[in-house]
């Protein structure tokens, strides 16, 4: 009951981390495309009434007119809509699943003896102290005189995330650091609107309440908040989805693959964002920060791609009898170390099902799974935290045979 209760927790909370995720990015990237679309208002009753900018636009066979006041409009409406829970929920459901599954089966998912040997509580509190540090730090930065400029400012946040990237990965395994790396992101992102962008909302709303001139630096604020949470968007879903691709978290250098990809998914929102304004630079748009983020990607692909290896007319050579032995040995190694997990009924401790639904336990599923197999033996990520404790020789022996092709 109990690994079918963690199950059902594990699907539920995924769905709703998803679902909330969407409504938050959707929003996020909606208001940053109408931020950045507003077309100077032209007529003098929107001119009067103090509106900054004005788009039109067609969507589901309706046209729409949005417009934005430089601050504040003369009158409050009866109704105004809030953008908030989307975010809060999305961080919420998030840190039930960090609970859930990186600290809940820290031993299995974030810690790995052979890059630290941290205890449980120990990798948890330092796990936990990234998220608040992560945002205590960026804060600072902001609110420091270096904000002054942009550009220095985007300069200390990179190294801030790249300082990140590294002391994560040299802490935990490899899976375990880039969900940490995405999570300590996502806390940012949230807390920014928590403990800035809304506060500085409803400022302005009170001011206007109470009959004052409200303070535009609120919005000022809340704004350069809002365009660093959209940079931060394409790294923290790169961060979310990359424990199914053990060739990234599984690298040698994978801290340098982290970094490389976050930089990656920032440049292509950058041109992204850019696009938003062409109307201001007569319909063209920089290629550069596009062609950055797209040789980035291209670079961490021929970094990652398996090294060849020539194959000496002897590897694969051998009468029936010889091969058959091999497999047998292969077989051997692979009841041992990789069928507790990876059977019909497994028997290690926190799994109910084979992970990702990968069967190993007869000859037929072993080599139907031989590509993924060499993935994930040549990046050291399986068996998982190596809780069936594979040897270094028995690693080399499948992953030599499977350079072989597998013969049986």
């Amino acid at each position: 009951m109990i690994p079918y209760l963690f199950d059902i927790a594990s699907l539920l909370g995924r769905w709703l981390h998803l679902i909330t995720g969407i409504a938050w990015i959707g929003a996020s990237f909606y208001f940053v495309w109408l931020d950045n679309s507003l077309l100077p208002a032209t007529r003098k009753e929107l001119i009067d009434a103090g509106v900054g900018g004005e788009v039109w636009a067609v969507h589901g066979g309706g046209f729409y007119n949005a417009q934005k006041y430089k601050v504040a409009p003369a009158v409050l409406p009866e109704t105004l809509h809030w953008f908030y829970w989307e975010a809060y929920s999305t961080w919420l459901s998030g840190f039930f699943l960090l609970c859930l599954l990186y600290f809940g089966q820290a031993e299995v998912y974030l810690i790995d003896p052979s890059i630290a040997a941290l205890s449980k509580p120990v990798a948890i509190g330092i796990a936990l102290g990234f998220l608040v540090a992560g945002w205590l730090i960026y804060d600072l930065l902001c609110r420091s005189p270096l904000a002054r400029s942009e550009r220095v400012l985007a300069i200390l946040i990179v190294a801030l995330c790249a300082g990140a990237a590294c002391a994560l990965c040299a802490l935990f395994s490899g899976r375990g650091a880039y969900i940490l790396f995405g999570a300590m992101l996502g806390t940012i992102m949230v807390a920014n609107a928590f403990f800035v962008i809304i506060p500085g909302q409803r400022e302005l709303v009170r001011a206007k309440t109470e009959g004052r001139a409200p303070d535009p630096v609120h919005g000022l604020r809340g704004k350069q908040r809002s365009v660093h949470n959209t940079y931060f968007t394409l790294p923290v879903l790169f961060a979310m989805i990359s424990n199914h691709y053990a060739l990234t978290y599984g690298a040698q250098h994978n801290a340098l693959v982290l970094i490389a990809m976050s930089l990656a998914g920032a440049c292509i929102r950058a041109w992204f964002v850019a696009r938003h304004k062409a109307h201001e630079r007569g319909g063209r748009t920089s290629p550069i920060a596009l062609g950055i983020g797209l040789l980035l990607l291209a670079g961490v692909g021929m970094v990652l791609a398996p090294a060849g290896r020539a194959i000496p007319s002897s590897a694969v050579a051998g009468d029936r009898a010889t091969i058959e032995a091999r497999f047998a040995s292969i077989q051997q190694i692979t009841n041992r170390r990789c069928v507790p997990c990876h059977s019909a009924t497994p028997v290690l401790a926190g799994f109910s099902t084979a992970p990702n639904g990968v069967l190993l336990d007869t000859p037929e599923h072993l080599l139907a799974h031989t590509l993924q197999m060499q993935t994930q033996l040549s990046t050291g990520v399986m068996p998982i935290g190596n809780l069936t404790h594979m040897t270094d020789a028995e690693r080399q022996q499948m992953i030599a045979w499977l350079i072989d092709g597998a013969p049986h």
